[in-house]
């Protein structure tokens, strides 16, 4: 009964753990690791830590053909990447399906290792993203607001002088 509990638990998740290892990348040089979304949307959590070399390492994740025009040396798009650093994290929200890369790349003059951690999570609702206003619309809403609220509050001062002089 308790292994079927378990099993049923494991099965409810929304999240999976796809990669977390040490990768040696020489100077210069980039690896990558696929994420295959083929099926549905997902939010990628990926993290890196360099764990020895130079701290010049950044996170690029590009969809599959990106990653063969890179091969390529050619240019090529990016969906999200972090600045050179010895850490960072990316966690985009990949909301169609397709073939997906995370490029680790080495900017330094020498040899890093690199602990990357990457995690998909299925659980993401289909809807649209909870986005913010721009900061002229929010200035906007504020200022239209004011207008009305203040309208309200003379046409009721009005109407209220003029009930107590009749």
């Amino acid at each position: 009964m308790m292994v079927l509990a378990c099993i049923l638990l494991a099965a409810a998740t929304s999240g999976v753990n796809l990669v977390d290892e040490v990768y040696q990348i020489p100077a210069g040089e980039w690896r990558y690791v696929e994420l295959g979304l083929n099926q549905r949307p997902a939010l990628v959590f990926a993290q890196f830590t360099v764990e020895s070399g130079p701290k010049e390492v950044k996170l690029a994740m590009m969809r599959r053909d990106d990653l063969e025009r890179l091969r390529a040396g050619q240019p090529h798009g990016v969906m999200d990447e972090t600045e050179p650093s010895g850490s960072g994290m990316l966690a985009p929200r990949v909301r169609g399906s397709g073939d997906f890369v995370l490029v680790v790349d080495n900017l330094g003059e020498r040899s890093s290792a690199v602990h990357l951690r990457v995690s998909l999570d299925f659980g993401v609702r289909p809807g649209p993203e909870v986005t913010r206003l721009s900061p002229r619309r929010q200035l906007t809403v504020i200022l239209v607001s004011f207008a009305v609220f203040f309208g309200i509050i003379s046409w009721s001062a009005r109407r209220l002088l003029q009930g107590i002089q009749k």
